[in-house]
């Protein structure tokens, strides 16, 4: 996995340099661009980190960069810089799940915080999704009869009850319990169930 970087896109060059110099000072690894067209170049969605993004730019804006990274799904956290002017369109951004939003001239202290809690969340989330990944390539390798098996269990059915449905021997429903446990690398029957939860 790659060091996380916070994105700076702002059309303001002094802003982008502030950005830089504070973020590098607090040992975060960091990429700046003067408009969203040159950020949306270089950026993959492979890539961990935050955006930290001017509201207001010429051309493509920071909420229409917003919405771009929505509707094509890529969930890295938002932080937006606005003027005071600015506050309803930043208000409405975060409503759209922009992390918050900074009035210009910042508090340095609250951006660094602020890119930091980002940062935290794009990791848990990144942790999340990889973890429903491997979920989903585990219950592939399941024949049709540990699926059915595996269904029941997570809705709670005893291995007597899951026996009868299924016209099996309980000792077999043992068995095939047990090679789902194996496969779904769990460890209890919560663990089994919180996996499955996790892989919706």
């Amino acid at each position: 996995m790659t060091h996380p970087t916070v994105f700076v896109v702002d059309d303001d060059s002094s802003t982008r340099e502030l950005l830089v110099w504070l973020m590098e000072r607090h040992g975060k690894r960091t990429e700046a661009f003067p408009d969203a067209r040159a950020f949306l170049k270089r950026y993959m969605p492979d890539m961990p980190g935050c955006l930290v993004v001017d509201l207001n730019m010429p051309g493509m804006s920071g909420l229409d960069l917003q919405r771009y990274l929505k509707e094509h799904g890529v969930g890295i956290p938002v932080l937006f810089l606005s003027g005071r002017a600015d506050v309803p369109k930043a208000v409405k951004a975060v409503r759209d799940g922009a992390i918050d939003f900074v009035e210009k001239p910042f508090d340095y202290k609250r951006v660094v915080a602020l890119v930091e809690d980002c940062i935290r969340r794009d990791a848990e989330a990144r942790a999340a999704q990889e973890r429903k990944r491997a979920v989903c390539e585990h219950l592939a390798q399941l024949t049709q009869r540990e699926r059915e098996v595996l269904d029941l269990v997570v809705a709670g059915r005893m291995n007597r009850e899951i026996a009868e449905s299924l016209e099996i021997s309980v000792k077999t429903v043992e068995a095939h319990r047990a090679k789902i446990m194996e496969k779904l690398e769990a460890d209890s029957v919560a663990g089994l169930v919180q996996a499955i939860l996790a892989a919706k």
